[in-house]
């Protein structure tokens, strides 16, 4: 991924006020808008310009921005170069606005460093500040949450971290962190979001505040993946369990379970367990993916096994055609 140089997109120092940001956008705005702008890459331009005032304009982003950025520094990554921000980076990070399907004309950096985050709808309020004192609802807020799968099976109740920017005493955004005991409803699947009513910014006047959205994740786990409602576990079999059939064990995410292997089977089959998928009224399903996995030729008996097996099929050939196909 193509790392993004906000700062140097519109020509600002790292530590430059929010008011500088502003001007510095607005005077290249004037220069490379379509509308105006005589420059052959001008739409082009302007689209950079945009989605580096987003987030440089907004607090919020801004500081997740930074944090990221500084990791960037450490992989030796500059304004165009690549850059993978580690896994789950933006996790914790709380953003005002709740989550929207709408979107903007944002590069692939932006989009994965913010997601659902960046899509927001308007909520009113923002920190609490605005024209007149009319009471007002407080705006809405929006955070990424990573939990473990088997969550998802027993729910149960997390205690979370988040970290947001706040308006200080002196008007300057700092970094403050919070810490709240939310239930985890049991089904929860990834990508769906979590309301936290009144979790959101303080309203105004006698106004309720805002809700807190909480869009679910699930760590990354070698045990099993999950789609929609389905989950994917692999299964690792002998060579003579696959070849032969076999009854095994297999600990699952609700338990384990007695599961019967066809003969002949071979690796890439899937195996459903209707059902075991992640709890709802119509559960989803549980596939095994079956492996199969080679015991190692570490002695010397080990190897005359081995040897005696491969005398045993001496036609034949898991790379002719024939068995390719089987295979698949």
């Amino acid at each position: 991924m193509e790392f993004k140089d906000y700062y140097q997109t519109l020509g600002v120092e790292k530590s430059a006020s929010q008011d500088a940001i502003k001007k510095a956008y607005r005077k290249l705005a004037r220069k490379y808008h379509p509308d105006v702008s005589k420059e052959a890459d001008a739409a082009a331009k302007m689209a950079q310009l945009n989605e580096a005032n987003t987030v440089l304009s907004d607090p919020e982003k801004r500081a997740a921005y930074d944090s990221v950025s500084a990791q960037a520094a450490a992989q030796g990554a500059r304004g165009g170069g690549e850059f993978r921000p580690p896994p789950g980076w933006d996790t914790g990070f709380e953003f005002s606005g709740g989550p929207s399907d709408g979107g903007g004309d944002y590069s692939d950096f932006f989009e994965q460093l913010f997601g659902q985050a960046a899509r927001q709808r308007g909520g009113a309020g923002g920190f609490g500040q605005g024209g007149g004192h009319a009471a007002r609802r407080g705006s809405d807020h929006h955070a990424k949450i990573e939990l473990d799968l088997l969550d998802a099976y027993q729910g149960g109740t997390r205690t979370l971290s988040l970290r947001a920017a706040r308006p200080g005493p002196d008007g300057r955004m700092a970094s403050e962190e919070r810490n709240l005991e939310v239930k985890i409803p049991k089904g929860v699947r990834e990508g769906q979001l979590i309301r936290l009513a009144g979790q959101g910014a303080p309203g105004i006047g006698d106004a309720p505040a805002g809700d807190l959205f909480l869009e679910v994740h699930f760590r990354p786990d070698a045990r099993w993946r999950s789609v929609e409602r389905d989950v994917y576990q692999p299964l690792p079999l002998a060579p003579w369990e696959a070849a032969l059939g076999a009854s095994v064990e297999v600990q699952t995410p609700s338990g384990t379970v007695e599961v019967t292997i066809p003969a002949r089977s071979r690796a890439g089959r899937k195996l459903r367990l209707k059902g075991r998928g992640i709890p709802a009224a119509t559960p989803g399903d549980l596939y095994l993916e079956i492996d199969i996995a080679l015991p190692p030729a570490d002695s010397d008996a080990a190897r005359a096994a081995w040897t005696a097996l491969g005398k045993a099929f001496p036609t034949f050939n898991p790379r002719a055609p024939s068995q390719t196909q089987q295979g698949a």
